[in-house]
């Protein structure tokens, strides 16, 4: 499962934005069932990031995100509000 968490960042709040990113990131990656993660940036519209995870299922990332809320909180004002959980139809791995 795919969870995909995009924000919109001032310029001036980036350097925290990545700290924070990471916090977020680590906290998750304690968690049952996380997988792997990763803080991207837009190529074309640097002000929004993306904060991407994967998970063995859409309930381990739900309990996930109760356990890191405390951690996401000084972010949400800068969420963009859109559904996050994301289930895979179709995967191919490169060579």
């Amino acid at each position: 499962m795919l969870a995909v968490i995009r924000y919109t960042v001032p310029e001036s709040q980036s350097q925290d934005f990545l700290k924070q990113g990471h916090t977020i990131i680590d906290t998750f990656a304690a968690q049952p069932g996380y997988q792997r993660g990763r803080l991207a940036r837009s190529v074309d519209e640097p002000n929004l990031w993306a904060l991407v995870t994967e998970w063995e299922g859409a309930g381990f990332y739900r309990r996930a995100l109760s356990a890191a809320r405390m951690v996401m909180y000084p972010l949400m004002i800068l969420m963009v509000n859109e559904p996050s959980a994301f289930e895979d139809v179709y995967t191919q791995e490169g060579a």
